[in-house]
This record gives structure tokens, sequence and C-alpha cells, in this order.
């Protein structure tokens, strides 16, 4: 097997601009660091609306032409964070946007959440085992805010990181590899609060301010283990987050999606270990995703 990286980190996340807005800061503080970063993306995001109204033509009810532009605004993302490793599971378009949750488009034949998690799963298995991650950042089994393409990438992370560590399991996929730890994305209530205190006193030229909980991943502060400080980041997450301009408008330290709801940007990035042994006392966070881990 070729040398592999010291740190390895792999996120699965379901549409192109969910990576930048979660986690773009601690993607580019470790891959600044020399860490391999991989991004695993389940879907084009074909099914997004459209801000732009120069690109409206792209939307699913006009051309039905926005994945394959959305391929190149997530490309354009990760160059600003200094990630070259991101893939789509699968390869490009082999599991389609479903859509909000009620809507026709979940029952598409294509659609991710109408794929059988242990037919979307080996694909995942694949890159395990090919990337080794020590570590792997998803969403929480509601995919942060219960959209159903969020909620199928949490099942197929999790599934494949059981999957690609039995040697029992498609060994034609590669040898067997245990994930060290397992974390998923969160928000703690008052950062949140902070966010939108800082919003408002702001007076940013959004339509309206989002609530609190139309956040992914907002939970009690007591449930976050870790914390990833990316203040030197912060202009590379808001320069990512401003390529995936057909469904993010930043404005400064804010933005907003379709909706014109305006969100706080977070610098510092948190997570909640689900897997693995912590790697900082009990009642501490770490500042570290590898905390603890051998290379």
């Amino acid at each position: 097997m070729k040398d592999l990286p010291a740190r390895r980190l792999l996120l699965v996340h379901a549409h192109p601009d969910d990576e930048s807005i979660n986690n773009g800061a601690t993607m580019a503080k470790y891959a600044a660091d020399d860490a391999q970063v991989t991004l695993v993306t389940c879907t084009l995001g074909e099914e997004g609306e459209v801000i732009p109204p120069d690109l409206a033509h792209l939307a699913p009810d006009r051309d039905d032409r926005l994945g394959p532009h959305r391929i190149g605004e997530l490309a354009a993302a990760m160059k600003e964070l200094g990630v070259t490793d991101h893939r789509f599971l699968g390869g490009p378009g082999r599991f389609r946007d479903s859509g909000m949750m009620g809507l026709p488009q979940n029952h598409r034949a294509e659609a991710f959440w109408n794929t059988g998690v242990d037919e979307a799963a080996p694909y995942l298995v694949e890159i395990i085992r090919s990337v080794r991650p020590q570590v792997l950042v998803t969403y929480d089994p509601n995919g942060g805010y219960g959209h159903p393409d969020h909620i199928q990438a949490h099942r197929v992370a999790m599934r494949a990181a059981e999957l690609a560590a039995d040697p029992a399991f498609r060994p034609d996929l590669g040898d067997a590899y245990s994930i060290a730890k397992i974390y998923w994305n969160r928000v703690p209530r008052s950062v949140a609060a902070e966010g939108f205190a800082r919003l408002r006193a702001a007076g940013v030229d959004f339509p309206g301010i989002a609530e609190i909980d139309d956040i992914p991943g907002v939970v009690d502060d007591s449930e976050i283990t870790a914390e990833i400080d990316g203040t030197p980041y912060a202009k590379r997450k808001a320069a990512a987050m401003r390529a995936h301009a057909s469904q993010i408008a930043v404005d400064g330290p804010f933005f907003a999606l379709s909706n014109d709801l305006g969100q706080p940007i977070f610098v510092t990035e948190y997570y909640q270990l689900v897997q693995g042994e912590p790697g900082a006392p009990p009642g501490e966070r770490e500042h570290d995703l590898f905390a603890g881990v051998a290379a």
C-alpha cells in the first residue's frame, strides 16, 4: 500500500455547499496542516433553489442543468479551502438530489433517499479502505435538520464505517479498515444565540433573519465534545461559501440561502464525538479532531 499522510480526515456530505457551511474552516485548517482531507458528496444538488436570476434557467423545472453547474462550484470552493481530494459517491450523478422531505422527488428511482443504504454504502467502503481515514465527519441521525439526503448521508456513512471494518465484506474493495473516531456536525445553542444577536445588531440587509432552530445540528452546549477554532481560515471559509453562488449569498460574516433569511457564519466549528476514544479529559472539549489518534 502506498504511503499515506500521517493524518487523514474524511467528510461525508449530501450536496455541494453543505461542506463549506458546516466544515469549511475545519477543512481549510487541516489541509493547511498537511492532513489528507477527503470530501465525499452524495448528490449533485440538482433540486436546489437557484438564487441569481441569471442562473434561473438551470433549475430542475427548466433546463435541469443545476447539477453539472454545481460540480464547478464545488471545485471552486475546494480550491479556496486547499482541498484537492473531493469525490462524488459512486461518481458524479449516480445518486440524484431527493428534494425536501415530502416532495414527489423523494420517490424517483434514482433519488438518493430512495436508494437502499446497503446499495450506496459499498461505494463509500471502497473510499474508506483506500484513503484509510482516522477521522470521519458526517451528520447526526436527523441529518441536522431533517432533509432526506442528509439523513441518508448519515445512514450511509455510519453503515460504510461498519462494513469497511468487516474483513468478510467485499474483500475486492480493499483490506478491512476501522475508523478511529466518528464525529457529527453540531452547533451549541449558546453560540447560535450569540451569532444571531450579532446579526441583529449589524442590521445586515437581508429580508429576514432565520430562527436558531433553522440551523442544522443545534444542540445543548453539553453535547459538544470538540471545537475547532477556524479564525485564521475565516476568509477562506467565506470565499468557499461565495463559490457556491447558485445557493448562497454572503454578506460579510453572515449569509443567506434561497429563503433570504440571514444566518451567522460560524468560524469556530463544533462536533460531537459518537465513536472512538476522546482525546481530552472528561468534561473538556477537544481542540483537535485527531487528538489521541495514533498515526
